[in-house]
C-alpha cells in the first residue's frame, strides 16, 4: 500500500508539476492586486481538486458506461502521459503554460481561477487521465481514499507554489526552470511506458 501511495503521489506531481506552474499564475495574474492574487492562489487548486476527485469517484462508472476496459484505457493514458513528458523534454512546456495563461488574462477570460490555472493547466488531460489510471483498479476501498488524498495534498502544493510564485520564479530564473521541466519530463516518460506495458501484459492475460 506504501509503494502504491507513493508511485500514485510522484506520478500525479510529475503531471501537474507545481513548481512548473508559477510562471503560468504570474502571467495570469500579472497587474492585479495583491488581495486578488491570494483569493485567485486559494480558489484555483480548490476548483482543481474538485474535478479530479469527481473524476476518482466517478472513473470507474464512466468507463464501464462507456464500455472501455482498463487495459485499453493504460495504454492511452499511457501514451497521452508520454506525450507530456515529451512537451516537458523537448518542448517549451513552462514557457507555452505561461504564455497561455497570458493569452487568457489579455482576452478577458471572466475568471482565470477557473480558466487557464485550474482548468486545464492543473486538473488537464494529462492530470485526469493519470487520475482515471489510478483509479482503474482501485475500487471504492483504501486505495481509492489514499488516491482522492493525493489529489488534494498535490492541489494544496499548487497552492503553496502559487503564493510563493514569485519567490519561486526568481530562486530558478529561465535555466532552472528549464532544467527542472526536463528531468521531471524524463521521470514521467517512464511511468508513461510502464502504464503502456501494464495495459499489454494485462491484454496479453486475458488472450492467453
Amino acid at each position: 500500500m506504501l509503494d502504491f501511495a507513493l508511485s500514485a503521489f510522484v506520478t500525479l506531481l510529475l503531471v501537474v508539476d507545481p513548481v512548473g506552474l508559477a510562471p503560468a499564475f504570474l502571467a495570469a495574474t500579472g497587474g492585479m492586486p495583491d488581495k486578488v492574487k491570494r483569493t485567485i492562489a486559494l480558489r484555483a487548486p480548490l476548483i482543481a481538486a474538485s474535478i479530479l476527485v469527481v473524476i476518482a469517484l466517478a472513473g470507474n462508472w464512466l468507463l464501464r458506461q462507456l464500455g472501455i476496459g482498463i487495459p485499453a484505457f493504460q495504454i492511452a493514458g499511457g501514451l497521452l502521459l508520454f506525450g507530456v513528458s515529451y512537451q516537458m523534454i523537448f518542448g517549451d512546456r513552462p514557457h507555452r503554460e505561461a504564455r497561455e495563461a497570458d493569452k487568457a488574462t489579455s482576452e478577458h477570460a471572466s475568471d482565470v481561477a477557473v480558466f487557464p490555472l485550474a482548468i486545464p493547466m492543473m486538473a488537464g488531460p494529462g492530470a485526469i487521465a493519470t487520475t482515471l489510471l489510478l483509479t482503474g483498479d482501485a475500487g471504492y476501498g483504501a486505495k481509492l481514499a489514499i488516491i482522492i488524498a493525493i489529489v488534494v495534498a498535490v492541489c494544496a502544493i499548487c497552492m503553496l507554489c502559487f503564493v510563493s510564485a514569485h519567490l519561486i520564479a526568481k530562486t530558478l530564473g529561465r535555466t532552472g526552470n528549464a532544467v527542472l521541466s526536463r528531468v521531471l519530463g524524463m521521470l514521467l516518460a517512464a511511468y508513461s511506458v510502464q502504464f503502456v506495458i501494464n495495459g499489454i501484459a494485462a491484454v496479453r492475460t486475458s488472450f492467453s
